[in-house]
């Protein structure tokens, strides 16, 4: 999806991970798909790189949808599809 696509997205679950490491971010959206209904959507900010890494295989491997990313001023955002 293209960034203005991803902006507009409404999630129902935003997991703020900004601040924290490897592999911090990747165990918050672990805790919290449990609070996604079937089809809803993920939003993730991480200031950790390797977020952008791990996110999208964990997802694969799960059967989730890994919609894209962008980056902000620091930070990225990111979405996934459940």
């Amino acid at each position: 999806m293209m960034t203005e696509e991803l902006k507009n997205l409404k999630a129902d679950k935003v997991v703020d991970a900004r601040g924290t490491a490897c592999p911090g971010p990747l165990l918050a959206v672990k805790q919290a798909i449990a609070d996604v209904p079937d089809g809803g959507i993920m939003e993730i900010l991480s200031s950790d790189e390797g977020t952008k890494r791990d996110v999208p295989r964990w997802a694969n491997k799960k059967g989730y949808e890994y919609l894209g990313d962008y980056e902000e001023s620091g930070y990225f955002t990111m979405y996934l599809k459940k």
